[in-house]
């Protein structure tokens, strides 16, 4: 089988081209933040450890933030396409060594958050089908399925991730806004704005608050990482970027103001801590018939699923991004001659994290049931999720960097106000995250894994730094393609 894989790869034909358009795109930003997850596990959990009611708000704070951010970000991808976008446009913002730096933090960072997600996944699953066909098998087994279906995803043509995509983000979407309706028509303590109050959000929890609440946004990249396979560079991502994140911002705040209204604002944060993700499904299971509760645990699975397809897509053209350039072993800039598809990056991944996986099923042996959510995914997608915080900071000033080279005839605003701003507003979330990381990961008091964890991320990034500075000094060809492949502006 490698064998036959082996000789339908060739570095001669690059990603896909013309292929995807702005909804696709779209569905693509979206699916990476799963939303059925988010309102289910990520706004509970939100509730529950910030204790703050004000998390609608927070997103809508949030949103704003990278709107702003998006400015800069998508203004910057008219004139740099590149499957590593991050990594791409800080080096060209910051400096080369900069962005080799930037490219293993978002190595580390998007493996991070797509391996913790099978911890919750083959948990949800093995839940699911011993509560609904009696079928008793482990959580490693059933992530183990996921890990199949995403890999053949993987070297699979990107649009048929994107048409399967599309699908399981409409149903988690039908099934969310039913949720919703059904919280205002109960609404116990009457419609309250209460959660959107702003002393309601800015307290002692809001670092915890916003920190839990990013995390729905962290797909957000994916639209300048395809910017090589749309159908319009100059525009797709930029229209699909603002379009998600305007999405993502006002549904997440519309739904946790639901279930805020649906619990009542009183004892919403105690319900949260009681019932966790079970409080959604515990609501529908009083207000619909049964089989709509079977199908939205079923939809939670599958938002899950749709996840992993999307960051491993995402963790497969960095790699191809980088192995393109000769930063990283040149094979990984190998793709599929029929379907495009960067099947080197997706077998490195699909390797990688097949090996996590086979670590925490030998350390979780005997544990448990919740084993794989308490460690697995909640360490590994809050580590992932500080990375990509980290690296939003970063290129808010690459942006003023590049732009400050290349100017490109842009205004102030875009080249430079809106990008110093977001940079501002997410070097402060980032502070956040690392002041309430204990918290993030569930340690009860500041410990070895809120150092550790971190350190996975910056040491990395500090070492790549200091790689690329070995490469300008004994690889100068390489050197200078650094943040350059796929590009069409050939500026300095």
């Amino acid at each position: 089988m490698a064998a036959s894989i082996e000789s339908q790869i060739t570095e001669a034909p690059g990603l896909g081209k013309r292929t995807l358009g702005v909804p696709a795109l779209i569905f693509m930003i979206i699916a990476a933040s799963a939303p059925l997850t988010v309102v289910a596990g990520g706004v509970t959990s939100d509730y529950a450890v910030s204790g703050v009611l004000g998390v609608p708000l927070s997103f809508l704070v949030l949103g704003v933030v990278l709107l702003v951010f998006a400015v800069g970000y998508t203004a910057m991808s008219r004139h740099v396409q590149n499957a590593g976008a991050f990594y791409a446009y800080v080096a060209r913002g910051l400096g080369k060594p900069a962005g080799i730096g930037a490219s293993w933090v978002a190595l580390i960072s998007y493996n991070a958050m797509q391996i913790g997600i099978y911890g919750l996944f083959g948990f949800a699953l093995s839940s699911f089908l011993a509560g609904s066909f009696g079928l008793s098998a482990s959580w490693w087994l059933c992530a183990l399925a996921g890990w199949v279906l995403v890999g053949i995803f993987g070297v699979s043509r990107v649009d048929l991730s994107a048409k399967v995509l599309g699908v399981i983000v409409a149903c988690e979407f039908l099934v969310v806004v039913v949720y919703d309706v059904l919280a205002l028509k109960v609404a116990p303590e009457g419609i309250s704005g209460a959660s959107l109050e702003p002393g309601n959000l800015f307290t002692a929890g809001v670092g915890a608050a916003l920190s839990f609440s990013i995390a729905g946004f962290m797909g957000f990249e994916s639209g300048a990482i395809y910017g090589e396979e749309v159908k319009d560079p100059a525009r797709t991502p930029r229209r699909a970027t603002l379009i998600a994140v305007a999405i993502i911002a006002v549904f997440y705040a519309f739904s946790s103001w639901s279930m805020a209204v649906g619990e009542g604002h009183t004892k919403v944060i105690d319900a949260s801590r009681e019932m966790g993700p079970d409080l959604v499904f515990a609501f529908l299971a009083g207000h619909t018939p049964g089989w709509f509760v079977d199908l939205g645990n079923l939809l939670f699975i599958t938002s899950l699923l749709a996840a992993l397809i999307a960051f491993h897509n995402v963790v497969a053209r960095y790699l191809f991004s980088l192995g393109r350039e000769g930063v990283m072993p040149a094979a990984l800039g190998r793709t599929n001659a029929r379907t495009h598809a960067p099947v080197a990056g997706s077998l490195t991944q699909s390797v990688l994290a097949l090996l996590v996986l086979l670590v925490f099923t030998v350390a979780g042996a005997g544990q448990d049931a919740m084993f794989p959510v308490l460690t697995l995914f909640t360490w590994l997608t809050n580590t992932g999720a500080f990375g990509l915080v980290m690296l939003m900071t970063l290129t808010s000033f690459a942006v003023i960097g590049y732009f400050r080279a290349e100017p490109h005839g842009l205004g102030r605003w875009t080249a430079l106000v809106a990008p110093l701003l977001a940079g501002l507003a997410l070097a402060a979330l980032f502070a956040a995250i690392v002041a309430n990381f204990d918290v993030l990961i569930g340690s009860e008091e500041a410990g070895v894994l809120g150092w550790l964890l971190p350190a996975l991320v910056v040491v990395p990034g500090v070492l790549g730094c200091l790689w690329g500075m070995r490469l300008r000094r004994t690889r100068p060809g390489i050197y200078a393609r650094i943040g350059r492949g796929g590009d069409t502006d050939q500026g300095a």
